[in-house]
């Protein structure tokens, strides 16, 4: 079925660059990060603008064509989450249409929604210090909201769940000992669930187009002025 409009996503809220094209015809175009690249340096300010010039040639869409852009609107890395809010502000203005946000673990837990355990998908994502960022989904529901933890708290907050959910994300794969041993079991390290997709940003954009377009960033940045 058509959505009737041609939206283009990207995320940046992780160390890999997510972009896609979806036209109104359903048919897409889209950049999936690997999941190595989630543990390597971050390159969005170099890749993010290519990759959303390849899709839309992929689609066979011109700038001129787009009726959304969609953009993962954090949790995540700080630099990463102010490269791509900006990208997406700016594709934005330059051609007059709006601006959906979409939460960064809400779309990384999608992937992994279709065989999820009764216990749902809890979406992680490495937020530096020692800490993630996490929320808990089952059934397309929300049932822990996004929040910074460290992972003994995490692992205090899953001894109290009925059932055991699966992990996903960079923020697993760091962590994934500490998961194990509570008895949460993590997805293969070469999993593709462990990856944001942009198409999972298009997608819940469209469900969803009046989630702001507000970076949600959780805490502080890790660098800070020196008079601060």
């Amino acid at each position: 079925m058509s959505h009737r409009l041609n939206v283009i996503g990207l995320d940046t809220s992780t160390a890999g660059v997510a972009a896609c094209a979806l036209r109104a015809d359903g048919r897409f175009a889209e950049r999936v990060p690997s999941p190595e690249s989630l543990l390597g340096r971050p390159a969005h300010a170099r890749e993010l603008m290519p990759a959303l010039a390849a899709v839309m040639e992929e689609a066979g869409l011109r700038w001129s064509d787009l009726d959304l852009v969609a953009v993962s609107r954090g949790p995540g890395s700080f630099t990463g989450l102010r490269i791509g809010m900006a990208t997406a502000c700016g594709i934005a203005d330059a051609h007059g249409i709006p601006v959906a946000g979409v939460v960064s673990l809400r779309a990384l837990a999608e992937e992994a929604a279709p065989a999820a355990p009764p216990g749902g998908v809890l979406a992680l994502i490495d937020a530096r210090r020692g800490e993630l960022f996490a929320a808990l989904y089952s059934g397309g529901e929300e049932l822990w909201a996004p929040a910074g933890v460290a992972p003994e708290a995490l692992a205090r907050r899953l001894a109290t769940l009925p059932d055991r959910p699966l992990a996903v994300g960079d923020g697993s794969l760091r962590f994934r000992a500490d998961l194990e041993a509570a008895g949460v079991p993590v997805a293969p390290e070469a999993s593709p669930v462990h990856v944001v997709r942009a198409l999972s940003v298009c997608r819940l954009a469209l469900l969803a187009p009046g989630e702001p377009a507000t970076a949600l960033y959780l805490r502080e940045p890790d660098a800070r002025p020196l008079d601060a």
